[in-house]
Formats: structure tokens, C-alpha cells, sequence
């Protein structure tokens, strides 16, 4: 249930034993009292409560939110507000969607966590398909994520040359898509500045270059193969151009996972650092930046506070450090900790494992919630002593933070849809998401609880949710196909513009 200021809820996905995140004070007294019986009094009722209480956000506060978002939207395609502005709304210069007669084989780069995926991807004109050939995986050991730019960029054209290697492709020059998801300022297809890293790299010589570059200079250092043209994609652009291979309609691309972020067609003539009137240009909202300059803080808890003094990056990526796979298991472990301390779990007994920094895993999250028997036996392994009222509280406290995580995507998600609706003068807008991340994925009703606040909050918007099939590295194909594709419209109309031209002369 989403509460309102007035006492009066909407119901929010099917009704689910200790689903906190969206029932009110009485509720919660009901429930404990019935599970709990007398063995856990009404006063440490109160104070879970209390401890609690700060993730759970009414339908007027996420409103708010919302607008607050909304505002930041148009300062970011501000041609002189962006630079100011925490949602920073990166032109990615992708000018269309796929329509279904992409062809050809290409290559895709995936960067974007602590493993690095190359890809053969074939798209079939005629099949209406987009094939993964062939991949390979290789992991970024943590000395390269904190070493050199050099480094990293050589890592990752052993690994290419790796693979090409063995699919006897290295006489080849195919055409390149490249996922890179971090925070950059594209200034073409192929052209990116990284603002600066997250998700725990710190590579140094990096910030502030061009990335493509960086890639074809470690390729050029070794010599052995090349590539052709570059794409570059960001993880949510490749999400959506994936899905929109497959559904059309999908002009959204939204990632829940490690990190979180998405993209949107926007109409170019409101994207005030690009130049043109005509069109729609796909915009990287970068929206792990909302709140940045402090829009947030009264929504931000004690123990948000601590997991971003902790963070590589204190004060970046607010709003993703709320709500991110990254995240969301620290803030659990913060929360824990402090109902130990007060002597409401575990009867005040504190594990080495519990008081480890990251030692209480996001994925813990999702499988406690799934069943109390897994609950004891994370418990378990973090040597704490949990009976079954501990195993209660513990699947409280994770399904509170999984439920505000769902709510805050959830009021982003629509403040972009209704964005969308506006911009088009339309009545009701009908459009699809393309979704990727294991939080979305593996949470057992994450999806449900998003999906339902969206159609709250953007009830003239009629939104269906696509899961992303591998949207990095076939959306980084995609982008590639699209942008040959047009290249060749292009090429097509100056053909034709120019026998015009020589008949006119002739005439």
C-alpha cells in the first residue's frame, strides 16, 4: 500500500506476510503481535518501528520527488543549466530505433562491472532476429579497476584479441559496438569523455578522455588485429535498442542492478546543446546523479548518510546509492547493526561478520524475502544468534529497504514516461520499457512492486515492461547496425541529391 497524508491507500501488488514497506504503524503492532505473540513487546515493537519508519515514503512524498526530478530533467538539457544540473541528461547521439532492417556481423565491448564481455553478434535482416554468435567473459582484477587507464585498456585488447583469435576473425575488421557504463559526456557516436568513475573503478589518466580513443590506441599498441567503426553505447542506450529490436515500441531503457540508470527518446528541438529542431535524439538521464546538490536530503537516512561517507565517491550518485544492487546490502548491514545495538535482534549479540564492512550481500536481501528457512541460514553464517523472531524482524527490515528501492525507481520511471506523454501532446501515451539488472531480475517481487507504483504515479501511461536479453552487448550491436543503417540512408539521399543536381545543370 502506498499510504497518503489523509489515512487513504492504494494497494500495491498482492498482499504479503511482513510486507513492511507499505503498511502503516497499526499494521505493523497487528502483525508483530500476531507473530510474535507476547515474547516481543509492544514498547521494541515501537522502536523497530521507528527504526524503520524513515524508509517508508507516502504517494505525496514520492509526488514530490517526482517533481523535484522533473525540474532537474530540463536543467540537465539546459544549454546553460547543465553543467549546474546533478541529473546530467548526455546526448548519446543515437537518432533512432531500430525498425528491422538492421543486417551485418559485428563486435560488442561490455565495460561496465567487475567483468569484461566480448561479443559476435549477427543481426538477420530477413529472420527479424538478433543473434549472439559467440562470447567471452574475462575478469578486471581489482589492481587493473585501481591501476592506469593504460592498463585497463590493454586488458581489455588482450581479451578481444583473445577472442577474435579463437573465431579465427582477427583478418577481419568488423564494426564495433562498445557498452561503456560509466558517466560520459558523448560528444559524437564514437566520440565520449568519462566524467568519472563508479561501481568501484578508480583508474587513473581516464577521467576527462576519450575513451574510444583510449580503445583504439591499446588496439593500435599491439598490432594484431583491428576494428572498424565505433559505437558507443551506454548500458541503458543498448538495453532499450535490444527491446526495440524485438518491440518497436520501446523508446525506454531502464537498468536496476549493481548500479541504476536510464534513457528515453526526447524530442531534439528540447535538447538545447545538440543543434536541431526536428526529430528525437535518445538521452542518457544519468539519474544516479538525482540529488547530488542535496534535493534528497530529507528523504536520505542516517544510514544512507554513512554508506556514502564510506563510498569510494562521497556526495556522487545520491540517488543510486539509495536504491542500487550496490548498495542496498550495506545499508541492510547498517540496519542490522544498529537493532543489535539496541538490543532488538539477536539479543544484542554482535558478529566479527556482522560489523565487516559489505559482509551482509544484496543478494541476501532478495532470499531472505523468498523464505524465513534461508533467512537463518545467512543468519547462520554470519554467526549471529537468530531464532525465529529474529528471522522476522531481519525479513522486515529487508523487505522495507527492497520496497523503498522499488518506490524511488519506480517515481523516476514515471516522471520520465510523463515526460514523454507531455512532450508528444498526447492524451495517454502506450510505450515499452526495456529493463536489465539483477535487482529487477532476481528479487522475488521487485518488479511487481515497481510496475505497480509506476501505474500510481503515471496513470496515463499505458507502460509494458520488456526483460532485457544480454541489452548490453546486443544492444551495443544494435546501435552499430542503426547508425550504418542511417549512414547509408544518408549516403542514399546525397546520391540522389546530387544526380538532381547534375540534371539541373544538364537542363
Amino acid at each position: 500500500m502506498l499510504w497518503t497524508a489523509d489515512g487513504h491507500c492504494h494497494l500495491v501488488g498482492k498482499p504479503a506476510f511482513l510486507c513492511a514497506g507499505y503498511i502503516g504503524r497499526l499494521d505493523l503492532h497487528a502483525i508483530m503481535s500476531l507473530v510474535m505473540g507476547s515474547i516481543f513487546p509492544i514498547d521494541d515493537i515501537d522502536n523497530v518501528e521507528e527504526c524503520l519508519q524513515p524508509f517508508r515514503l507516502s504517494l505525496e512524498k514520492l509526488q514530490d520527488v517526482s517533481s523535484r526530478l522533473r525540474k532537474d530533467l530540463i536543467r540537465g538539457l539546459g544549454k546553460h543549466t547543465h553543467c549546474r544540473a546533478p541529473v546530467k541528461m548526455l546526448p548519446t547521439f543515437v537518432r533512432a530505433t531500430p525498425d528491422g532492417r538492421e543486417k551485418g556481423d559485428f563486435l560488442a565491448l561490455d565495460l561496465g562491472g567487475t567483468n569484461f564481455r566480448v561479443l559476435h553478434v549477427r543481426v538477420v535482416e530477413e529472420m527479424q532476429k538478433l543473434l549472439k554468435m559467440d562470447s567471452k567473459i574475462c575478469a578486471i582484477p581489482q589492481e587493473i579497476m585501481l591501476g592506469t587507464g593504460e592498463q585497463l585498456f590493454d586488458h581489455i585488447a588482450a581479451c578481444l584479441a583473445e577472442f577474435l583469435e579463437s573465431l579465427e576473425l582477427k583478418d577481419q575488421t568488423l564494426p564495433l559496438g562498445f557498452t561503456f557504463s560509466f558517466p560520459c559526456e558523448q560528444k559524437d557516436i564514437d566520440k565520449s569523455l568519462l566524467i568519472h568513475w563508479t561501481k568501484g573503478f578508480n583508474c587513473s589518466g581516464v577521467v576527462g578522455e576519450d575513451v574510444v580513443r583510449l580503445l583504439r590506441e591499446a588496439i593500435h599498441r599491439r598490432g594484431d588485429y583491428d576494428i572498424g567503426s565505433v559505437a558507443m553505447v551506454n548500458d541503458t542506450v543498448g538495453t532499450m535498442m535490444s527491446c526495440g529490436y524485438r518491440d518497436q515500441s520501446c523508446e525506454i531503457g531502464m537498468i536496476i542492478g549493481t548500479g541504476t540508470n536510464a534513457c528515453y527518446m526526447e524530442e531534439i528541438k528540447n535538447v538545447k546543446r545538440v543543434e536541431g529542431e526536428d526529430g528525437r535524439m535518445c538521452i542518457n538521464t544519468e539519474w544516479g546523479g538525482f540529488g547530488d546538490d542535496g534535493s534528497l536530503k530529507d528523504i536520505q537516512t542516517e544510514f544512507d548518510l554513512v554508506v556514502d561517507r564510506d563510498s569510494l565517491n562521497p556526495g556522487v550518485h545520491v540517488f543510486e546509492k539509495m536504491i542500487s544492487g550496490m548498495y542496498l546490502g550495506e545499508i541492510a548491514r547498517l540496519v542490522l547493526v544498529k537493532l543489535a545495538r539496541d538490543k532488538l535482534l539477536f539479543g544484542g549479540d554482535l558478529s566479527v561478520a556482522l560489523l565487516t564492512q559489505d559482509s551482509f550481500e544484496t543478494r541476501f536481501i532478495s532470499e531472505i524475502e523468498e523464505g524465513l528457512q534461508k533467512a537463518q541460514e545467512i543468519l547462520s553464517k554470519l554467526d549471529l544468534p537468530a531464532g525465529p523472531v529474529d528471522c522476522q524482524i531481519v525479513r522486515l527490515v529487508c523487505d522495507s529497504l527492497s520496497t523503498r528501492s522499488a518506490q524511488l525507481c519506480a517515481t523516476a520511471l514515471a516522471t520520465i514516461a510523463n515526460r514523454i506523454r507531455v512532450n508528444r501532446g498526447l492524451d495517454h501515451l502506450s510505450t515499452t520499457v526495456g529493463v536489465d539488472g539483477t535487482v529487477y531480475k532476481k528479487h522475488p517481487n521487485f518488479s511487481e512492486k515497481l510496475q505497480e507504483t509506476v501505474r500510481i504515479l503515471a496513470p496515463k501511461c499505458d507502460i509494458t515492461f520488456l526483460v532485457s536479453d544480454d541489452g548490453s552487448g546486443k544492444g551495443a550491436a544494435m546501435v552499430t547496425a542503426v547508425a550504418q543503417r542511417l549512414a547509408m540512408q544518408s549516403r542514399i539521399l546525397e546520391d540522389i541529391d546530387g544526380e538532381e543536381e547534375e540534371e539541373d545543370e544538364e537542363n
